[in-house]
């Protein structure tokens, strides 16, 4: 494990100080890339439980802000994709979240070269939570981003651009748990419930865990949008589901986690992630402790790259929305004091990536 801080460089070991070289080089070549503007187009992947995806693109098109909800959107709809692209990014965003909670990171890849195709999460989004407290939560959500990456890949429109073998994955929350399941983590969600009895430190994830404590198998109710919280973990039946749930998809090379929820992963199957992976975690965060999710799945995978960002809050990698969206998790929209997300979402999507760029040339 690599782990770099949002400090001062000269407490940092001369390894750290050549990666993060390594990565400013590769942040200045995404600044003059992100010169390029981002386009944008709906799709939506057939089957039972269809998957609502915005494609965002490169561009020679100008963007314009689009009002999307709470967000608004700099991208051109619609327009021309040109035609070279640097490969594929899957985004996933946490539960209770949307396809454009991410929008500023996927625009930004877009601009510099990749076709970022951000999903909505059938049955755990901000309109339907109802997969939330079901064991079939932590397969579901990785086979989801799975059968997206199919379709691209079978769209005559896309697939000839794509360079073969360069796919990556972006996460936040349970975005950040799912990316972890495609790189070969393996959830035992019986872990969920010996956490929260075992620890005091982690009440943002285990109060949202004991909403549903007892469901097993059977869905949860639909709650009120929880845009990026951690999920309900079922508990009472978790003893007769002993085997790890496995959900890898060896065609995404490289990942990133942003405040991800890990607890629930098996450290056998962390060590045994070889694709690369640089994660992150939010000093401030209220919704997962960092020393059990991110800290926890970074110290497991070989060779991961963990990034500390002591002031930042859970919300942090997600789009600041223009008004206040209260959750049983927080408000997406507030901030610890002192803490500038837009100069932090830069800094975020440059390091994002350079990394991309690096692992999947």
């Amino acid at each position: 494990m690599r782990r770099f801080f949002s400090a001062p460089l000269h407490f940092a070991r001369p390894r750290v100080l050549a990666a993060l070289a390594s990565l400013c080089l590769g942040a200045a070549v995404a600044s003059d890339a992100l010169a390029a503007q981002s386009g944008f187009q709906s799709m939506t992947v057939a089957g039972e439980d269809p998957i609502p995806v915005l494609l965002f693109y490169p561009t020679s098109a100008a963007a314009r802000p689009m009002p999307m909800g709470p967000w608004a959107v700099e991208a051109a709809p619609g327009a021309p994709a040109d035609q070279a692209l640097k490969g594929l990014i899957v985004l996933s965003h946490g539960t209770g979240g949307s396809e454009i909670g991410h929008h500023q990171l996927a625009t930004g890849l877009a601009s510099a070269g990749y076709l970022v195709a951000s999903l909505r999460h059938p049955h755990d989004n901000w309109q339907d939570r109802s997969m939330v407290g079901s064991l079939r939560y932590f397969t579901e959500r990785p086979a989801q981003a799975s059968r997206v990456i199919d379709a691209v890949l079978a769209n005559p429109a896309w697939a000839p651009r794509l360079p073969a073998g360069r796919i990556g994955a972006l996460g936040h929350s349970a975005g950040g748990f799912t990316v972890l399941a495609l790189a070969g983590a393996e959830a035992l969600p019986q872990r969920a419930a010996s956490h929260c009895r075992q620890v005091q430190d982690d009440p943002g994830f285990c109060s949202l865990a004991r909403r549903t404590e007892g469901v097993s198998g059977a869905p949860a109710a639909p709650a009120a949008p929880a845009t990026s919280a951690a999920p309900a973990v079922p508990s009472a039946s978790a003893a007769a589901q002993p085997a790890p749930l496995r959900a890898a998809d060896p065609r995404v090379k490289a990942i990133v986690a942003l405040a991800p929820m890990a607890v629930v992963l098996s450290e056998a199957s962390l060590a045994q992630v070889q694709v690369p992976a640089r994660i992150y975690v939010a000093g401030q965060d209220r919704v997962l402790a960092g020393p059990y999710h991110g800290d926890f799945a970074a110290r497991h995978i070989p060779g991961a790259q963990l990034i500390a960002v002591p002031q930042a809050g859970h919300f942090a990698f997600m789009s600041k929305p223009a008004m206040s969206m209260p959750s049983p998790a927080g408000d997406p929209a507030e901030d610890p004091a002192g803490f500038d997300r837009a100069a932090f979402q830069q800094r975020l999507l440059g390091e994002v990536v350079a990394f991309f760029d690096q692992q999947l040339r």
